[in-house]
C-alpha cells in the first residue's frame, strides 16, 4: 500500500511539473557574474490576460490587452536566502527604479520587461545589481485570481477602506477575506496611496505571504477537493524558466510561508528626465544589493521594512 501512495505522489508530483508553461527567461551572455551565494528567484506579475474571455476581463476589471499597449509588469520581488540557514528576504522591486537596460540605455526598471520580456528582465537586474538570479516565475492577472479561488480566498487586515474603480475595488477596513477579483485588485490598486507604487509593493508582500500560508495550510494541501484543484491552477498558471521544476516553486511557497523578512530595494530620492518621474539608484540602492551579491543579509540601514 506504501508503495502504491508513493508511486501516486511521484505521479502527480511529475503530471503537475509537465503542465507548467517554459521560457529561456535566465539566459547566458558575455560577462555574465558568477553564482550569488545562497538561491535566487525572481517572481514578476505581469498583466496578460491570456486565456481570459471578454467577460471575465470585465469581472476582473483588468481592461483589454490592446487597453495596456502590450504586455508589461508592475510587480517584481527577489526571494533570497542566504546561504547558513539565514532568514529569507522577500525583497519589492519598485518599477520605477532608474537602470541601464542593455541596448536600450537609461529607463525604468519594468520597462526591460516591455522592451525585450523575461531575458531582458533579468539580464537588466543581474548586470545592475551583481546578484546572479537562480529561478525564475511568472504570472499573469487570471492566473493569479484562479489560485486565490482554488485555496477558498485569502484573509487581509487592512487599517484604512480602499477604493479604486479602476481596479474594481472596494474594501472597507478591517479583517477580510479576498476572492480572486477583489485580490487581484489589491495588489493592483496604487492611486489612492500618498507612496503609490511603494504601498502599493508593501501590499503585495503583505498579500503574497498571506497566500503563500493559506496555500500550504494543511486544510488545502491534505484535501483532495482542494489540493488538485490549487495544484491545477498553480501548473497551468505560471511561468518558469526552462530549467525550472514544480518543486524549485515547492521550496519558494515554503520560504515565503514562514516568516521572511520583507522589504523594498532602497532609493536614493526621486529625480526627472526623459522618461519622466523616477527613482535614483544610488549609493544605498547599490550598498543594498552588494551585501545580497556577496550572500550577506544587508544591514538595517539599507532596510524600509514593512508588511
Amino acid at each position: 500500500m506504501l508503495v502504491v501512495v508513493l508511486t501516486l505522489g511521484v505521479v502527480s508530483v511529475l503530471w503537475a511539473d509537465s503542465k507548467l508553461q517554459r521560457i529561456d527567461a535566465l539566459t547566458d551572455y558575455p560577462g555574465r557574474g558568477g553564482n550569488t551565494p545562497g538561491t535566487v528567484t525572481l517572481l514578476v506579475g505581469t498583466d496578460s490576460r491570456e486565456g481570459l474571455t471578454a467577460e471575465q476581463q470585465a469581472q476582473l476589471s483588468t481592461g483589454s490587452e490592446s487597453d495596456a499597449g502590450g504586455k508589461r509588469t508592475d510587480t517584481m520581488m527577489l526571494v533570497y536566502t542566504p546561504r547558513g540557514g539565514d532568514r529569507t528576504m522577500l525583497i519589492s522591486l519598485p518599477r520605477d527604479l532608474l537602470v541601464d537596460i542593455p541596448g536600450y540605455g537609461e529607463n525604468k526598471l519594468n520597462a526591460a520587461y516591455t522592451f525585450g520580456g523575461p531575458p531582458l528582465l533579468a539580464q537588466t537586474l543581474e548586470q545592475q545589481s551583481g546578484v546572479r538570479i537562480d529561478h525564475y516565475a511568472e504570472i499573469g492577472f487570471g492566473g493569479f485570481a484562479g489560485i486565490v479561488d482554488a485555496v477558498g480566498g485569502v484573509d487581509i487586515c487592512i487599517d484604512e477602506p480602499i477604493s479604486d474603480p479602476l481596479a474594481g475595488l472596494d474594501l472597507a477596513a478591517g479583517c477580510q477575506t479576498l476572492a480572486g477579483p477583489q485580490a487581484l485588485g489589491f495588489v493592483r490598486t496604487r492611486y489612492g496611496f500618498a507612496e503609490q507604487d511603494l504601498q502599493r509593493v508593501r501590499n503585495q508582500r503583505q498579500f503574497l505571504g498571506a497566500l503563500m500560508r493559506k496555500t500550504l495550510s494543511p486544510g488545502n494541501l491534505l484535501n483532495p477537493f482542494t489540493a488538485v484543484p490549487l495544484v491545477n491552477s498553480a501548473s497551468e498558471a505560471v511561468t518558469v524558466d526552462t530549467g525550472d521544476h514544480i518543486w524549485n516553486l515547492a521550496m519558494v511557497m515554503r520560504r515565503l510561508s514562514g516568516d521572511p523578512l520583507t522589504v523594498t530595494a532602497p532609493h536614493d530620492g526621486m529625480a526627472s528626465g526623459s522618461v519622466g518621474s523616477y527613482l535614483v539608484w544610488g549609493p544605498t540602492t547599490t550598498g543594498f544589493f552588494d551585501a545580497v551579491a556577496s550572500g550577506r543579509t544587508p544591514g538595517p540601514e539599507f532596510l524600509d521594512t514593512g508588511p
